[in-house]
């Protein structure tokens, strides 16, 4: 019997996909950088179906590449064609198996789409505060094994910080159940984060507990028109100080940035009359009335242009307002798909420095590069990109540039999307051996085989 007659039997024939019209989705990355083949794609509906499946393979000596949505921009969710392997898709383990409103917790289902579980969290008067772009396809077990950040990070942390337990399947086919609600647990070594940013080298995350919050009853957009980046850090500043944690989302965006964005989605508008050098779009929430929040909002706005700190603001009147300048810090990526993309973070205060010393250093490289910055400046991550399409060819020389001036200002090359292919081989420049070495350490003592999504992180 063949390997995909025996993963029939476990998941059912129409699960096990190998037509090529079927895999293709599967088997390439979203921006199309990696693409390779696989035996088949596997599709369980439960927990004990990917435990079968995984000792199948563990049998077979047959690699595993756990994959979400296929949202991720590493390549870490798709086959490497290094060897024999399979696409484990968790999309059909898509449910939520609990809610508890008292104790702000929501049980899940790895295939569970983010948008589904925030939807899930506002239905029950509650917030799940996990936050990005791809929110309507990417998977809570995706976000999780890539540790995802977004853009309410300033508040309420990385997607690490929303779990409270995990229920995973080892590359040795057994189930740790550590689905545990609790706050507090102080009996050893907490082993859930082994798995969230792993990137399912370690195991498949296959069900959570995600923490929830109480949902704002008033929130307050604002666009903001300041002269740099070091600007905009100072307008940070000013606003937590008058704000507190209020403050949810503080995105940087480049003028280069917003034209991009205006160019491509034409029934967008610029917020403001002027042209600026740099915006930052700012969301708060609280609870209360809306009215008392856009006053200490306007109070905070008008206090910080009378320090010199912005040149232009506009405050959203209503939410269809507040949505159309979300929209346009969504479209940003869209807008400018094709240059060299970074993920990158350093200490909040050290960003104006990054942004002026990387861009000095590739203007003096490549004379009319064109950086495209846009990102989380609230918790210290660019989403430093560089142009124009020419410098594809040239991209290794590039991310040099970059990722060295960011290793010099103690900052990390992956903020929030993790290493996967893309990144996996730079990373042994700027971590230290020693750091290495725990890593392929703790991979060899859950994975000794290699089989868990093997060719991504290390």
């Amino acid at each position: 019997m063949t390997l995909q007659n025996r993963l029939a039997d476990i998941v059912g024939a129409g699960n096990v996909l190998a037509a090529e019209g079927d895999t293709k989705p599967y088997f390439t990355d979203w921006r199309k950088l990696y693409t390779a083949a696989a035996d088949c794609v596997v599709r369980p509906a439960s927990t004990d179906e990917v435990s079968r499946v995984v000792a199948l393979c563990l049998r077979e000596n047959v690699a595993i590449v756990p994959q979400g949505g296929n949202t991720g921009l590493v390549g870490g969710s798709v086959p490497t064609g290094a060897g024999r392997e399979i696409v484990l898709s968790l999309s059909r383990m898509n449910r939520i198996r609990e809610l508890d409103a008292l104790n702000d917790t929501i049980t899940v289902e790895a295939g569970c789409v983010l948008a589904a579980v925030q939807r899930a969290a506002d239905e029950a008067g509650r917030l799940f505060p996990l936050s990005l772009a791809a929110e309507g396809s990417c998977q809570i077990g995706g976000n999780l094994s890539t540790n995802a950040g977004g853009v309410n990070v300033l508040r309420y942390g990385m997607a690490r910080e929303q779990v409270l337990g995990l229920e995973v399947v080892l590359p040795d086919a057994q189930v740790w159940d550590g689905l545990r609600a609790l706050r507090k647990d102080n009996t050893g070594y907490d082993l859930k984060q082994l798995f969230v940013g792993a990137e399912g080298t370690l195991g498949v995350i296959t069900a959570a507990v995600l923490r929830l919050h109480p949902r704002p009853s008033a929130s307050a957009t604002a666009w903001v028109a300041v002269d740099s980046p070091r600007h905009a850090v100072e307008l940070l500043s000013l606003l937590r100080e008058r704000l507190g944690d209020r403050l949810s989302a503080f995105e940087l965006v480049s003028r280069d940035c917003l034209e991009a964005v205006l160019s491509h989605a034409k029934d967008l508008q610029g917020p403001l009359a002027a042209v600026h050098p740099w915006y930052v779009l700012a969301e708060l929430a609280d609870s209360g009335e809306a009215a008392a929040l856009r006053e200490r909002v306007e109070g905070a706005l008008a206090d910080c242009a009378e320090r010199g700190t912005l040149r232009d603001a506009v405050l959203a009147q209503s939410g269809a307002q507040a949505r159309a300048l979300w929209r346009i810090r969504e479209t940003v990526p869209e807008a400018q798909f094709t240059n060299v993309k970074h993920d990158v973070s350093v200490a909040v205060s050290k960003i104006p420095e990054l942004v002026e010393r990387a861009g000095s250093a590739l203007r003096a490289a490549f004379p009319g590069v064109r950086p495209f910055i846009f990102g989380h400046v609230g918790d210290g991550n660019l989403h430093y990109n560089v142009g124009p399409e020419s410098l594809l060819a040239q991209r290794e020389a590039v991310n040099r540039i970059v990722y060295d001036t960011v290793d010099a200002l103690g900052g990390s090359i992956s903020a929030e999307h993790g290493l996967g292919q893309l990144k996996r081989e730079e990373i042994r420049r700027h971590k230290s051996p020693l750091e290495m070495d725990l890593m392929r350490t703790l991979k060899r003592a859950l994975d000794p085989k290699g089989l868990m999504n093997p060719g991504k992180v290390l």
